[in-house]
């Protein structure tokens, strides 16, 4: 059996991960084993901090690594918290907090369009064999809605489905999300690497 080693310790991105790619019988999807040392993340975009962490893990691991870099860009924050927005805040929820209220701070007016972007890289032994970036696109609402997903799944939505992505099931949510989109291509991928 094929390894993937997701570069994530985050039980909610590695589920998604192994729901994506579920019926690929021949591929084992793990976690990240604990005590590795995460690199700096000094990519000037998404894609290149997800090829960065991809190298650096598949270093330290036998099998492939598949690294994702995402995050939330705001239009009227000048595109904030963007690469930052895991380290936005010390919680996910205080990290909702600040972008709400900072954006409350704009007053009613401020527009509310917000882009996901997701890069996936998928290296082994330090190479690159594969990557894609994928983006959604929504609004951001005025106060967390929905118990299910992660990070800023509560404040985005879809405004097609009208519902947050905290209010989507994770079939619900691969099918729209940034990263969804982007589990689909790497699915494809893995079923046909020389894309016949």
């Amino acid at each position: 059996m094929k390894q993937l080693v997701v570069a994530s310790t985050n039980p909610g991105k590695v589920r998604e991960i192994r729901l994506a790619l579920k019926d690929l019988s021949e591929w084992s999807v793990e976690p990240l084993p604990a005590g590795i040392a995460d690199p700096l993340e000094t990519g000037t975009s998404f894609a290149e901090n997800a090829a960065l962490k991809a190298i650096h893990y598949s270093r330290c691991v036998d099998g492939f690594v598949l690294a994702d870099d995402s995050g939330l860009c705001v239009e009227a924050l000048d595109s904030r918290p963007g690469l930052y927005s895991a380290r936005y805040a010390s919680t996910p929820e205080e990290s909702n907090r600040r972008l709400l209220d900072e954006l409350d701070a704009l007053g009613p007016g401020a527009s509310r369009d917000a882009t996901f972007f997701c890069a996936l890289a998928l290296s082994q032994a330090g190479t690159v064999v594969w990557a894609v970036e994928r983006t959604l696109r929504g609004r951001i609402v005025h106060h967390a809605v929905g118990a299910l997903g992660f990070g800023y799944d509560p404040i985005f939505l879809v405004p097609e489905l009208g519902k947050t992505l905290a209010e989507l099931t994770t079939e619900e949510k691969n099918r729209v999300s940034a990263r969804g989109q982007a589990l689909a291509e790497l699915r494809r991928f893995l079923k046909d690497p020389d894309g016949r």
